[in-house]
């Protein structure tokens, strides 16, 4: 219980901003095993937090642009500056300094976009997301770190140094990708039996949930050769957006 609360601490301090009593242990190793577990956790938070708008009688746009804001703000921008700095990656002409490119703390022009892109996606989703929207963004949020354990686990990481080297300090089997599966599984059936006749819905988000995590970390793969800790959050964001996108399109099905 001792290494397991050590675990869940450090989960807490590293994916997000929430506080943590500076007299508890902290055990970083391993703990993208509980990636998933964050995600439910921060959905959760958000989805109080949606919920609580409502209530205030808050519009649906505006309440959808101030959770975005509230899912930057509890996660710190961790991924999000991730993705920016892929997206600039990306963009540069020479592969050999794209890691390079990454590196550097000055965002560009391509990582601005896809800032843009992916908030402006999110919010315009989650608008048109108008029913059981607090579990809809527990699984969002931990589909999208689940396909960061895919990408930690299945690809090398490339550089020596980072801020995402030390999850590589342990091995990762695919039997640590199954928890957060059967997790996720038990959030499309809690939809299906809340709403059956969004069944749909519920399985988009457990079988697309899945496709997207494990393709965009298999894409961003092929074009570096490898991870980094930019490309996790990368992973993280573009699964985000891309569910809550395919979503509203079952949605209206």
């Amino acid at each position: 219980m001792v290494q397991l609360r050590a675990a869940l601490a450090a989960a807490v301090a590293f994916y997000t901003c929430l506080p943590i009593p500076p007299s508890w242990t902290l055990e970083f190793r391993g703990i993208a095993r509980l990636a998933p577990v964050m995600g439910l956790m921060i959905g959760g938070l958000l989805g109080l937090a949606d919920m609580g708008l409502q209530l205030l009688g808050c519009p649906v746009l505006t309440r959808s642009a101030l959770v975005v804001v509230g899912w930057i703000g509890i996660t710190g921008g961790l991924h999000l500056d991730g993705a920016m700095d892929t997206a600039d990656g990306l963009a540069a002409g020479d592969p050999q300094r794209r890691l390079e490119v990454m590196a550097d703390s000055l965002t560009g022009a391509f990582g601005a976009i896809a800032a843009v892109a992916i908030l402006l996606l999110k919010t315009a989703a989650l608008a048109d997301l108008d029913r059981t929207r607090w579990l809809i963004l527990m699984g969002v949020a931990a589909w999208g770190r689940w396909g960061q354990l895919v990408a930690i686990a299945r690809y090398p990481y490339l550089k020596a140094q980072g801020k995402g080297a030390f999850h590589k300090d342990l091995t990762y089997s695919p039997l640590d990708l199954l928890p957060g599966v059967l997790l996720l599984s038990g959030l499309s059936g809690l939809q299906i039996w809340l709403e059956p006749g969004r069944w749909l819905v519920a399985v988009g988000l457990l079988l697309g949930g899945s496709a997207i995590a494990i393709l965009t970390g298999t894409w961003l793969n092929y074009r570096l050769g490898g991870h980094t800790g930019d490309t996790y959050g990368a992973v993280v964001e573009w699964t985000e957006a891309l569910l809550l996108c395919l979503l509203v399109a079952l949605e209206g099905e």
